[in-house]
């Protein structure tokens, strides 16, 4: 019906005709449709993935809240029946709920900050500055930390000439810190975290590493992920929000820059990431 319609047509385009003769007009339809279906199946698939990391995403949150608010609400009932009396145990609960409520506001604060890095809201202030001098104020500030712990924190070039480099200090500064912590929060009694800068090209390479317990080599694709533990029942008892790695592989990506990890399970881990050096250094 299709080439009787062409034929009777006062101009006929011999080409035309030509082509429509070697079209399947049965496959191409079949081929649209297909694609069309692919297409919304990966649509679909993708809600899907989504609608799985809201959910995953406030139960990680509810969870994490819990366990202080439980806490909070455990002391100040013993206080309420009768241990607010007793010298023994009231400045005990009290300092315990004050640890709860210190908990509860660094999640929220740790929220709010990965919630800014997500969404591009956070603006770096760009400046020239000694990454050294910034490396060193992370480890006067760990040094309790790592002292309770019993590791040391060792960063051979604290003495060395600047290295100066273009970053956000402020930022660089809390990825550095949440680094540290994580490597002391994992790391072995007697153990240490070593702390180095290195040349590479028009880049510094900075590298914080530890002889920890490690992370098995399933758990390395995951280990930036919001809320993600390795050791989930040692991570909650040693307090944090779970979004300390996620934080820094936003802020580092937010400069622009790699970071990678590498790990052997048993043996510990080593996070490098990178940072433009500045010119005229």
């Amino acid at each position: 019906m299709l080439y009787k319609t062409i034929h009777d047509t006062q101009f006929v385009d011999k080409e035309l005709i030509d082509k429509i003769k070697t079209i399947d007009i049965l496959k191409e339809a079949e081929k649209g449709v297909r694609e069309w279906s692919e297409g919304r199946g990966s649509l679909l698939m993708q809600m899907k993935r989504q609608e799985e990391y809201r959910k995953e995403f406030i139960g990680n949150v509810s969870h994490e809240l819990k366990t202080p608010i439980f806490n909070i609400q455990g002391y100040i009932l013993t206080l309420l029946d009768g241990g607010l009396e007793d010298k023994n145990i009231n400045r005990l609960y009290l300092e315990r709920t004050e640890k709860s409520i210190n908990r509860m506001i660094g999640i929220v604060k740790d929220l709010e900050s990965i919630s800014k890095l997500e969404y591009g809201e956070l603006k770096l202030i760009i400046e020239r500055f000694n990454i050294i001098d910034s490396i060193n104020e992370v480890v006067e500030m760990q040094e309790m930390r790592a002292q309770k712990h019993k590791i040391k924190v060792v960063f051979p070039q604290a003495n060395s000439i600047p290295k100066y480099v273009n970053a956000d200090k402020k930022e660089i500064f809390q990825a550095m810190v949440n680094l540290v912590v994580n490597s002391i929060k994992y790391g072995r009694q007697g153990g240490k975290t070593h702390i180095e800068v290195m040349e590479m090209g028009d880049k510094y390479l900075i590298e914080v590493r530890d002889n920890g317990i490690g992370i098995e080599q399933d758990n390395l694709p995951r280990i930036f992920e919001r809320f993600y533990r390795v050791d989930k029942s040692r991570s909650r008892n040693m307090g944090g929000s779970g979004l300390g790695l996620a934080i820094v592989k936003h802020i580092i990506d937010a400069h622009e820059q790699s970071i990678n990890v590498s790990s052997t399970y048993g043996k510990g881990t080593s996070f490098t990431f990178t940072l433009d050096k500045a010119i005229n250094t």
